[in-house]
């Protein structure tokens, strides 16, 4: 959480990262009392919550600009420098994609500063949807937007728990990145896709 305590220090934050990390993750795993839902619209109160819990300062100047840091591409990473090239792949193979997030509604600009909002046909986040993951409600909303049966679509996530069980517990398909594939590419190869890269397209 280097950005959490780089900011923070202005602000009077003194724990170390290490520190503030084992304090958010406490935290982000602790029921959310006041909603059944932690993304309701912006998020902001939840994240007011996890970011005062895990800095010790409920200074509303650093929430802020923390919170705002994270509506931008700096903030933010692709994990695999090749999806590009394999979004563009699926698309022109016919294969519809969406985007199935436990966020707040900050996700869809943000998928815009990154350049990557015009890979999906879809977007299915948390705050929109009133449901989150591993609830198979969204994942079902994202077949919806797809036009999709459950049985049609394979979802590919992080965590075996929102991604994988909520995923199969909807009717669909689900694959743990890091396990079961480990890039979009075996991804595209897997569902018969063939990917060219860079100028060879």
């Amino acid at each position: 959480m280097p950005v959490y305590r780089t900011l923070g220090e202005k602000y009077g934050v003194k724990y170390s990262e290490d520190e503030i990390l084992m304090r958010y993750r406490q935290a982000y795993a602790q029921p959310w009392g006041r909603s059944r839902l932690r993304y309701v619209d912006d998020g902001r109160p939840f994240w007011q919550h996890i970011v005062s819990s895990s800095t010790g300062c409920s200074n509303l100047e650093y929430f802020e600009e923390l919170y705002h840091y994270y509506t931008t591409e700096k903030a933010w990473q692709l994990i695999d420098p090749d999806a590009k090239y394999v979004f563009e792949a699926l698309r022109r193979a016919g294969v519809r994609t969406a985007v199935v997030s436990n966020f707040d509604t900050r996700l869809r600009p943000l998928l815009q500063a990154l350049n990557c909002d015009h890979w999906f046909d879809a977007v299915a986040v948390s705050a929109e949807v009133a449901a989150e993951k591993p609830n198979p409600t969204i994942f079902l909303k994202a077949c919806e937007l797809l036009d999709v049966k459950p049985e049609e679509a394979v979802h590919i996530g992080d965590d075996r728990r929102n991604d994988l069980w909520g995923a199969r517990d909807a009717g669909c398909d689900a694959w743990l990145w890091g396990s079961d594939v480990h890039s979009f590419k075996e991804v595209a190869e897997r569902i018969g896709v063939s990917v060219g890269m860079g100028n060879s397209m």
